[in-house]
């Protein structure tokens, strides 16, 4: 379900106000603006992969890359757009870089899945969340854009740099 604090154009304003000020090197809004999406990107990126470690190096080369290139962010988009576009190239790069690595993480492979029927709700959260792991990355990232974070295909299409259809 998607957050509708971050979906209001009150609050769209009020980041591209946020993102201006980090442009001038405000601190006080960057802080601001990595409050209003850490938890979101954080979901996110765990759902993609177990490694907490990695997903909060993501979200820190994110936050990292929105600090230094603040002041280009021209609003021919969303922010929110904007930031996860920045994360989901940081994600595709890290998650890559670490499918390459020789001792790799167990935790982050899915189990396959059960033939029953989930006995309750969060039985059925974990064999949705195993059959998303199936999923090569970008389909995952789209799914996940898409139905945990509520962005619509157009936005999708331009956090992921591909055509809508796609």
């Amino acid at each position: 379900m998607a957050d509708s604090t971050y979906r209001g154009s009150s609050s769209a304003a009020r980041e591209v106000e946020l993102l201006a000020r980090i442009g001038e090197g405000d601190r006080r809004a960057f802080e601001e603006l990595y409050g209003l999406y850490h938890r979101r990107m954080a979901r996110f990126l765990t759902r993609l992969t177990r490694r907490y470690d990695l997903a909060e190096e993501v979200i820190n080369d994110t936050f990292w890359a929105v600090w230094r290139k603040a002041r280009d962010f021209r609003g021919d988009s969303l922010p929110s757009t904007w930031i996860l576009g920045i994360a989901y190239r940081k994600a595709r790069s890290a998650f890559r870089a670490a499918a390459r690595l020789p001792q790799q993480n167990l935790d982050g492979i899915a189990e396959p899945l059960m033939l029953e029927t989930p006995a309750s709700s969060e039985e059925l959260r974990d064999w949705l969340n195993q059959a998303l792991a199936l999923l090569p990355l970008e389909q995952r990232m789209a799914v996940q854009l898409c139905y945990e974070l509520g962005h619509s295909c157009e936005e999708i299409a331009a956090i992921m740099s591909c055509p809508v259809n796609t």
